[in-house]
Parts: structure tokens; sequence; C-alpha cells
């Protein structure tokens, strides 16, 4: 679908950094392949080459790069001491612009990096005044505004470890996340809008401070500047904090020290509190940002996400690079979806980044698309499998000729573990390749490395992305469970993916949920590929029913315009499943619901379908962006019956 021509390629940042390893090392690279097996073979090397090549401002020594290597015992870069927001404020691009931030509303604002440095240097004062200490936890219960950023930033400029959600969560979900990670510090919007509706956020705070005991100050931001009148003994408002006249100072730690605590989804009990390191997560960030993307000082990358989704993280790390942060909060459809991708256009964005969902969101709109994109360069997409479909839908009703980058990974590694690679063409339905210092493979059920074929996706070597722990894990139970109960010592991580003979990787969807029909294995998102194509349906989600020691495939639609499904549109469906697929693919149900649950970040909740119709307990609803779904599914028994 795209090919990079030799001239283009010569320019990445890739390509550059290949040829620094080709000439130091002695070594000839004839395709990218080559350079990955190299970079996971000489884990060591890549990620202290890497490490130099960035210009990360630290202290110590790189060697060892790391300990004996091992999941459950973070090993890397022992020696090595340095601050996160010392390297994404780093000096020498005051006057550039480092973030713009858009409102539903219209409202533009921007910060150049000299501005920045000026209101983390505030807030940071104001901290030190709270006697905030390194490893002290500052959480953000706050919409996507530059006002969470710089939170963030001056939280980890002492040192601390910051944690944040975003602001459509209820106040159990707040109490399930942060009465778990523990924040002295809390900084909290006064209201939000989303489809112009005003939220009012400040009667959340007593019930807060009541369940989370560890809160000492409460910093709220009345960012829309609404005629409010609020009162409390733990509370200030961010317009009143203190401009002490103090420079801004950074507190180096250990490379390995906590930096953000993330949170699972939490669809069957209370969200596990996943630990990430300082260098980590930066030296991961820069790389993806920096080989991967290929963006550099100056440009503009938006990334549609809230900061409670690891994307949030990792658009802010641009910063580090130099690079203009742009920001979107509200509804992206709200005056229209075509304001939205206006923005994208007239601001000159040149990396944006979506989700399958949006992608056919624009596509059920019927988008007309009166922009040409001119600077627009890359197209990331995440949340959820990329379908071949949606690859042509980028090239003919948005852009020919981008750089189309299906990206997959997790909150679990606070990265990706397969992603865009700028010196190699776009393969219709195909993630480019696997992340450079990533020695991912495809297992089968024997654990033996398969190609071409459908199965599971490891990781057998560690990573500096890795979590340092889990919150209240002491024996580390949570996290051997979650990654290391299938195969001894090999990260498993629950997707379903191909990696072919190319390099190249297809995702069918989490293996957790994949149906097993008559003991075969299907991915949804081979089903997915097929009713996507189906005129009459809206969205679908696919599951397992467990029915005496066997499964059986249930598949539930929403239709466009909430039209009856009827009988022969359930034929449809089940002749195009099976002409395109296998008969063990063809659903044994095919249920009308009135709407699909979604993660907040935009991805389809198999796993808990798949317990709703199961008779299991769903403890923790505030993971479902959209709860009130789950009525259809809750009486799929009864709808049988009928």
């Amino acid at each position: 679908m795209y090919s990079p021509d030799e001239d283009f390629i010569q320019t990445t940042q890739l390509y550059k950094f290949q040829k620094k390893i080709e000439e130091k090392y002695n070594l000839k690279f004839s395709n990218y392949s080559e350079f990955h097996s190299w970079s996971v073979e000489s884990n060591e090397n890549f990620w202290k080459e890497f490490f130099i090549d960035s210009k990360i401002i630290y202290e110590g020594d790189l060697e060892p790069v790391s300990n004996e290597q091992n999941f459950l015992d973070y090993p890397w870069f022992p020696n090595v001491k340095l601050n996160f927001a010392e390297n994404l404020l780093s000096v020498g691009r005051e006057d550039n612009n480092a973030i713009t931030s858009f409102h539903e509303s219209g409202k533009k604002t921007s910060l150049s990096y000299k501005d920045l440095y000026k209101k983390v240097e505030i807030l940071q004062n104001n901290l030190k005044e709270m006697n905030f200490l390194k490893s002290d936890v500052l959480a953000c219960y706050m919409p996507n505004i530059s006002e969470t950023i710089v939170s963030m930033l001056a939280c980890t400029s002492l040192g601390g470890i910051f944690t944040s959600t975003s602001p459509d969560f209820g106040v159990d979900g707040v109490i399930d996340r942060f009465g778990q990670s523990r924040p002295k510090v809390l900084v909290m919007a006064a209201g939000y809008e989303y489809g112009s509706k005003y939220f009012d956020m400040l009667p959340k705070i007593p019930e807060i401070l009541e369940k989370i005991n560890s809160i000492e100050k409460v910093i709220i931001v009345n960012f829309l500047e609404k005629e409010i009148e609020f009162k409390h003994p733990k509370c200030m408002f961010w317009n009143n904090l203190k401009s002490l006249e103090k420079k801004l100072t950074y507190e180096r730690v250990k490379f390995s020290d906590p930096l953000f605590i993330m949170y699972s989804s939490g669809t069957t009990g209370k969200p596990k509190c996943i630990v990430h390191s300082v260098g980590g997560t930066l030296l991961q960030h820069l790389k993806e940002l920096k080989l991967h993307t290929n963006l550099k000082s100056k440009e503009k990358i938006l990334y549609f996400t809230t900061c409670g989704w690891m994307m949030w993280n990792w658009l802010v790390s641009s910063l580090a690079l130099g690079a203009e942060v742009v920001l979107y909060e509200g509804s992206p459809a709200y005056p229209s979806l075509d304001a939205f991708m206006k923005v994208i256009d007239t601001h000159g964005v040149q990396v944006w980044g979506t989700s399958p969902k949006f992608l056919r969101a624009l596509d059920i709109y019927e988008w007309k698309n009166n922009y040409e994109f001119k600077e627009l360069k890359s197209i990331l997409s995440t949340g959820a499998p990329l379908l071949a479909e949606q690859f042509d839908y980028i090239d003919e009703k948005i852009k020919k000729d981008v750089h189309i980058a299906s990206i997959c990974g997790g909150t679990d590694i606070i990265s990706c573990f397969m992603l865009g690679v700028p010196t190699k063409k776009v393969i219709r339905g195909e993630i480019q390749g696997l992340g450079l210092g990533m020695d991912v493979r495809c297992f089968d059920s024997n654990g033996d490395s398969v190609i071409d074929q459908e199965d599971e996706l490891v990781c057998v070597k560690p990573f500096v992305s890795q979590p340092i722990y889990f919150l209240n894990d002491e024996n580390k139970e949570k996290l051997k469970k979650a990654y290391f109960n299938k195969y001894d010592g090999i990260w498993h991580h629950g997707d379903f993916v191909t990696i072919t003979k190319d390099g190249g990787v297809r995702v069918f969807g989490r293996s957790d949920a994949t149906l097993n029909p008559g003991g075969v294995r299907i991915g949804t998102g081979e089903i997915y590929s097929q009713t996507e194509k189906i005129s009459f349906i809206d969205d679908s989600i696919c599951v397992g029913r467990n029915i005496e020691g066997d499964v059986e495939v249930v598949l539930f639609v929403k239709t466009k315009d909430q039209r009856e499904l009827r009988d022969q549109m359930k034929k449809e469906i089940k002749k195009t499943i099976k002409s395109e697929t296998t008969p063990r693919h063809v659903p044994k149900h095919i249920i009308q619901v009135k709407d699909i649950p979604y993660t907040r970040s935009g991805k389809k909740m198999e796993v808990i379908v798949n317990r709703v119709i199961n008779g299991k307990k769903i403890d923790n609803l505030e993971a479902v962006s959209n709860p009130e779904s789950l009525s259809d599914y809750e009486r799929f028994n009864e709808i049988l019956k009928k």
C-alpha cells in the first residue's frame, strides 16, 4: 500500500541509527528483519547504543547494561541515575512550541517550552511547600489538558511517582485505583465538557477524601473558568498557586525507580496497579517515537486519548524529542467529526494517532474529506486490530501514500511489542514489524516458535519497559499469574497473532477471548473482518458460550439505525462468515443488542461479555465506558429461550 523510496529511507532516524551500528560493530544488515534480529540477540549492546544515541541526560555508568536478565527482578542499567522531567524539559528549545491544546468548543491555547518550564517550576515549588518528597505519589483526575502534563512533570522532577485517570470515571473507579496507589496530592478538574454537556466534579471530592485518607491536598483546576464556589480545608485552586522565586530543580533517581502507576482494565475485580520505571519508560518511548515513528524536533503529534490510557504517557514523552504535543479534549464528534479532522489539517499535524473504532465512526458518518492534510506523514492506530479494509479506507478516504502504522502493545509494558517501521513497505492488514530490542515470538501450545501460524504472542527476553512490580504484590504472585503462568520464564501477553516469514504481524484479538468450538482455536478478529463488510451491521462482538464441555460461538450484533435483525439478515451473516472463513467460524447464535461494551480506550470488552453470558461475577463496572450496554447480555439466556 505504501513503499518509501530510497531517498526518504536515508533521511529516517532508523536508517541513520542502523548505519551507526553497522559501522561500529562491522556489520551489514540487508533488511529490517536482520537489524531486529541483531537487536535481540545482542540486546545489551542495542539498548546501550540507543541510550547513547538518544542523548539522555544522566549520571553514572552505562556498564553493566543489565544484571542477570529475568522478568521478575528488574535488571536494567543498575549504575545509572536520571530524572524523567529533566529529559523532557532539556534546554535549547525554549521558544519552540511544546503543547497546543484544542477543546471541542473550538478554544485553542499554546505553550512554548519556556512557558511550560515556568509552569512546572511554579507547581514544583508549591509541592515542596506541601512537603512532597521523592517516591511520594501525585494523582491526576483530569481531562487531557496542559495542566495534566505540568502536574506530571512537576511530580517527576522531584522524583515522585505519577498516576492518572480520566474525569469520566465515577467515584468508585477512582477509589479502586487511587485507593491502592495512595497519593499524597490529588490534582483534579472542577468539571469538564463532553458533547457540549458540563459535568461537575466538585461533589465527588468529599467522598474521595473520606475513602482515600492518604490525600493531604487537592489542587482544583477550573480550566473552563466556570463561576463556582467551593471550600474545603484540604483544597486549593490551581490559579492560587504561589509564584515562588525558586528555580526548577531535578532529583535524579535510579534508572529502575518507579515513575508511573498504571492500571489494568479491572474487568474481573479491582484493577491491578502496574508500576513502570523512570529509565525504562523514557528509553523505550524514545526508541518508539524516534526510530519507529520517525518523529523529529518541532514536528506536531496528536494522539486522541484520555489521560487514563497509556497512550497519553506515550504521547507526552514526545517532549523529549523537542516535538510539539497536540492535545484534544472533549468529544471528537462535537460539533462534528469534520471539525475534529479539520484540526489535524489546519494545525499541520505530522503524526496522528487514532483507533479502528474512530475510523469506523468516520466511515459510518460518511465523512467527506475536504482537506489535503499536506503535513500529515503518519497515521498510527491502536486499541484493537486495524482491519485490512481500514487500510483501504485510510488510503482511499483520508490520504494516499501516508505511512500507516498499526501498533500493538499495552498498559502492561507502557509501549509496543510491534509497530511501524518507516524504512519498510506497508502491507495491507499487517503491522510492519517487531519492535527493536523486543524478542517477540509466536508460540504454539508446546512452546515452540511458529511462523505464518496463528497462535500466542510471547516475549522470550526481558526488555527495558517491563514492569518493575505490581503494587500490593509482595511475593510477585500477581505478576507471575499475569504473564508467566503459561510458559515458564517467558512473557505471555494474551494476544493471538501471526508473525509472517517477512517479519510482519497480524493480530486477531485477545487470546483469552479466543474461541474453541470443537477444540479448534479461532481468533475473534477473523469474524470481525467479515462482519465489517456487511452493510446493515454497525458493530458486533463475538464470544464463546460454555456448554457441556464445548464452546458455542455467539455473535452479538448492533444494527445500523437499530433496525430489526431479521432471519434473512442472520442467514446473510452466517453465509458471509462461512464462505470467507470456515464452518467452524459460523456463530451458533446471532443476537441483536442495542450497543457493544467498550473500555475507555476503545477496546471491545469480549472478556466481560464472556463472563456475563456464562454466569460469572463482574466486580468492576467502572472499566466499561458504557455499562448500560450490558443489560442485553445479562438477558442472554432469556433471549435464547424465545
